[in-house]
């Protein structure tokens, strides 16, 4: 497997995380493609450091979400953002290290966040509002 640091997709992962994911700590989450992978059907993986290894190593948590390269670039860019969406679901509000299970991280649950996501996107750049204020934007859902 060959990692790079995607900066692409770390701006759009910053972008959503202030709109949806205001828990999310944006200097311990790092976006990365990767290639050569022989997983079947798999887009996208969040890595996390256990909370036995962050005190190993006197840490606070840190995720790393991977993008594979040769599955997600072929997407479309609404695509995209619903696979960047889901990886961040799996992040706990804790940000601990854990992560949130797909009997939460849905496809129905994803889709309801990429309306929202639409919606205060459209909303912001009607106004051109600066995109540090998105995590002062009301939520329509509060169940993440």
């Amino acid at each position: 497997m060959k990692y790079e640091y995607a900066e692409d997709i770390q701006k759009l992962a910053e972008e959503i995380s202030k709109m949806l994911f205001p828990h999310v700590d944006l200097n311990n989450i790092k976006c990365f493609r990767s290639w050569g992978t022989s997983s079947r059907g798999t887009i996208a993986r969040c890595h996390g450091l256990s909370k036995v290894m962050q005190k190993a190593i006197g840490i606070k948590a840190i995720y790393a979400l991977e993008f594979l390269t040769e599955r997600f670039e072929k997407m479309d860019n609404e695509d995209k953002i619903k696979v960047v969406i889901h990886e961040l679901m799996h992040i706990p509000k804790t940000f601990g290290g854990g992560f949130k299970h797909h009997d939460f991280v849905t496809e129905r649950n994803v889709n309801k966040c990429y309306v929202e996501y639409k919606r205060i996107k459209e909303k912001n750049d009607s106004t051109n509002t600066n995109s540090r204020e998105f995590s002062n934007e009301k939520r329509n859902f509060n169940w993440i």
